[in-house]
């Protein structure tokens, strides 16, 4: 990517992190349309980070931004603390920006989402993988808006 690129670069990755499943979306260049890219299943933060580190590579993101579990009425939690360290961790491998957005009730929207528009999963591993998938598009479909 060439100097230019990278200046005019608004893409961004996006995470719904979890001990066992991360789910990813990024956004396109223009940074205003979030779409799916996967949901990767790990045993370990250091697993979690070492595939997060391909994505960063590959999409070389203008910005990290991650899921941030506060509770309904805004006040932070243990999943928080969970959260903070995980960012300490990402910022060894990603120098740039990370934004907190905060997640609650994403996963059951997705679960509506995909509820609504009659996608039946077979399997509850595939719907789990899907919903966190989702919800990593709805965090970042947040961002996104309030960017813009």
């Amino acid at each position: 990517m060439s100097t230019t690129d990278k200046r005019n670069n608004k893409t961004y990755l996006a995470i719904d992190y979890g001990k066992r499943r991360v789910g990813l979306a990024k956004s396109d260049p223009s940074g205003l349309i979030a779409s799916a890219l996967e949901t990767i299943e790990v045993k370990s933060n250091r697993e979690a980070l070492d595939r997060l580190s391909g994505f960063i590579a590959e999409y070389q993101p203008a910005a990290l931004i991650i899921g941030y579990p506060l509770n309904e009425d805004g006040s932070t939690n243990d999943a928080c603390e969970n959260i903070d360290r995980f960012i300490e961790k990402l910022k060894n491998i990603y120098d740039g920006p990370i934004h907190k957005v905060d997640e609650y009730g994403t996963s059951e929207e997705a679960a509506s989402i995909i509820h609504v528009h009659g996608q039946q999963v077979g399997r509850k591993k595939k719907k789990k993988k899907r919903v966190d998938r989702l919800a990593a598009v709805i965090i970042l479909q947040r961002f996104l808006d309030e960017q813009n």
